[in-house]
C-alpha cells in the first residue's frame, strides 16, 4: 500500500467518474449498431490517432515494458524498435486503403464483415471463423487488462487481489456497455494524453532527483555495465539471434489487431490519415523510449530486485511524487488498462452481434436487438476474461504476447494480401487464418531450441505461404471482385 492513499483515492474516483460520465453521455447518442461499433465513421484525426495508440499500448506500456527494461536493461530496445516500425508501417500502408476498402465493400462495420464482403462469402464462412478467433483471443487479451487492474489496486490500496480485480472490471465494462465506440474512443483520447504525460514525466523526475543523467549512467555502470549494452542481457550473456528476432517480430502483429484496425475504418475521411499518422508516430516513439527509461532509472532507484518487476512504475511514483500528483499518474496506469480492455470488449461485441448473430442466428434482427446483443456480449466476454485473470501470478506481458501473436498471425497476412493482391481467393483466406492461428497455439506450447523463437514469426510466414499457394491453385476471383479491387487501386490509396 502506497503513502497518501486518500489523495490517490480521490484522484481515482474523479477519474473514474469522468470516464463513466462519458459513457452515460454517449449512451443517449447511440441509435444503431453502426454508432455503437464504429461511431458512424466520424472520428477526427486527433481522436483516431490517440485512441488507436492508447488502445494499442495498454497497461504493458507502463507495466510490462518498464518491467522488462528493469530486468534486461537496454536489451529491451529491440522490442520497442519492433513496435515502433510496426506502428509506422500500419499507418503508412494499411490505414488509408483499409478505410476506403471497408466502405466500398458493403460498408463493412467490422473486420470480419470486411473479409466476408471482400470475397463475396455468401455462406458466411469467413465471418464465422474470424469471429471465433476474435472472441477467443480477446477474452485472453482482455484478461491482461484485468490482471493489470488487480495489480494496480492491490499495490496502491493494499486491497485483496480479487477485490481489486473486480473493481477494475466493473468500471471498464460499465462505460463500454453504455456508450459503445464513441465513448471508448473519447475516453481513449483522454487516456492517451494521461498515459503520455505520465510515461514522459516520471523518468525525468527520477533522473533529476537522483543527480542528473550522468549520475544515473554512472550508477548503472557501477552496478552492471552490461545493463547498457543492447546485445546482452543484464548478466552479460549474448541475447542471441532468436531473442532479437522475437522482439522485432512484435511489429508484425500490427497488421492483424482488430482493436487498432477498427480505428482506421472509423475515421471521418481517408484524407485525415496523414495527419493522424504524424500524431500517432510522435506519441509512440516518445512513449516507448520513456517506458524503457523508467525501467532503467528504476533499477538505480530500486536496486534490490523486485519480486514483480511490473510494479516498478507504480513504486517509482510512490517514492518520487507528492500524493495528489501520484494519484493522477497512477490513474494513467488505470487509463492504459481501460483504453485497451474497452476496445477489445467492443470489437468482440461487434464481431458477435454483426457477424454471428445477424448473419447466422437472426438475419432479420432489428437495430435495437443488435444493440442489446452487443451489450450482452460485452458482459459475457468480460466474465470469461475475469475468470482467466483470477490468477494473481499472471504476467501482463506474457498474456499480451500470446494474444498479440494470435491476432497478428491469423489476421495480419490476410489483411495485407486482401488489400494489395487482386488474385487472393476466399479459400486462401480461410486457410491463411486457420494456419496462422493454429501455428501460434502449437508453437507456443513447444519448448527448447528453435521453439524459443516467438511464435509470431513461423505463424505469420506459414500463413503468407499458404495464402499464396492456395490462391495460385484455386479458381481465380470473379470479375466483380477484381473490378472492385481495381477501383481501390485507382483511388491511389
Amino acid at each position: 500500500m502506497v503513502e497518501g492513499s486518500l489523495a490517490i483515492l480521490i484522484a481515482f474516483i474523479l477519474y473514474l467518474g469522468l470516464m463513466l460520465g462519458i459513457g452515460v453521455y454517449y449512451y443517449k447518442k447511440t441509435a444503431n449498431l453502426s454508432d455503437y461499433v464504429l461511431g458512424g465513421r466520424r472520428l477526427g484525426s486527433w481522436v483516431t490517432a490517440m485512441s488507436a495508440q492508447a488502445s494499442d499500448m495498454s497497461a504493458w506500456l507502463l507495466m510490462g515494458l518498464p518491467g522488462a527494461a528493469y530486468i534486461s536493461g537496454f536489451g529491451s530496445i529491440w522490442l520497442a524498435l519492433g513496435l515502433g516500425v510496426g506502428t509506422f508501417l500500419n499507418w503508412q500502408f494499411i490505414a488509408k486503403r483499409l478505410r476506403k476498402y471497408t466502405e466500398i465493400a458493403g460498408d463493412s462495420l467490422t473486420l470480419s464483415s470486411y473479409f466476408g464482403n471482400r470475397f463475396r462469402d455468401d455462406k458466411n464462412t469467413l465471418k464465422v471463423i474470424s469471429s471465433i478467433i476474435i472472441v477467443f483471443y480477446f477474452a485472453v487479451y482482455t484478461a491482461s487488462g484485468f490482471v493489470a487492474g488487480g495489480k494496480l489496486f492491490g499495490t496502491v490500496f493494499g486491497l485483496d487481489y480479487t477485490l481489486a480485480l473486480t473493481i477494475g472490471a466493473i468500471v471498464i465494462v460499465g462505460y463500454t456497455f453504455l456508450g459503445g465506440f464513441m465513448a471508448v474512443s473519447t475516453t481513449d483520447f483522454i487516456q492517451g494524453i494521461v498515459m503520455f504525460v505520465a510515461v514522459v514525466v516520471l523518468p525525468i523526475v527520477g533522473i533529476f532527483t537522483n543527480g542528473g543523467p550522468f549520475n544515473i549512467l554512472d550508477s548503472i555502470r557501477s552496478m552492471n555495465g552490461e545493463f547498457l549494452v543492447p546485445f546482452t542481457d543484464a548478466e552479460g550473456n549474448s541475447l542471441g539471434l532468436l531473442v532479437i528476432l522475437s522482439s522485432l517480430a512484435w511489429g508484425l502483429g500490427y497488421f492483424g489487431q482488430p482493436h487498432i484496425l477498427v480505428r482506421f475504418m472509423a475515421i471521418k475521411s481517408s484524407s485525415q490519415i496523414k495527419t493522424s499518422k504524424k500524431i500517432a508516430m510522435s506519441w509512440v516513439v516518445i512513449s516507448l523510449g520513456a517506458a524503457i527509461a523508467i525501467g532503467m532509472v528504476g533499477r538505480v532507484i530500486i536496486p534490490e530486485t523486485l519480486l514483480d518487476s511490473e510494479q516498478v512504475f507504480m513504486i517509482m511514483i510512490d517514492g518520487l511524487l507528492p500524493s495528489i500528483i501520484a494519484g493522477v499518474f497512477l490513474a494513467a496506469v488505470l487509463a492504459a488498462i481501460m483504453s485497451t480492455a474497452d476496445s477489445q470488449l467492443l470489437v468482440t461485441a461487434s464481431a458477435f452481434s454483426e457477424d454471428l448473430y445477424k448473419s447466422i442466428l437472426n438475419k432479420n434482427a432489428t437495430q435495437k436487438q443488435l444493440l442489446m446483443v452487443s451489450r450482452i456480449t460485452v458482459l459475457a466476454v468480460a466474465v470469461i476474461a475475469y475468470i482467466i485473470a483470477l490468477n494473481p501470478d499472471s504476467s501482463v506481458l506474457d498474456i499480451v504476447s500470446n494474444a498479440w501473436a494470435g491476432f497478428g498471425s491469423a489476421f495480419g497476412p490476410v489483411v495485407l494480401f486482401s488489400l494489395f493482391w487482386k488474385k487472393m481467393t476466399k479459400l486462401s483466406t480461410v486457410f491463411g487464418m486457420i494456419v496462422g492461428g493454429a501455428t501460434v497455439f502449437i508453437w507456443g506450447n513447444l519448448k527448447g531450441g528453435i521453439f524459443e523463437l516467438y511464435e509470431m514469426v513461423p505463424a505469420f510466414l506459414l500463413s503468407c505461404i499458404v495464402i499464396i499457394v492456395v490462391s495460385i491453385l484455386d479458381k481465380e476471383p470473379s470479375q466483380e471482385i477484381q473490378d472492385e479491387f481495381d477501383s481501390i487501386v485507382k483511388y491511389k490509396c
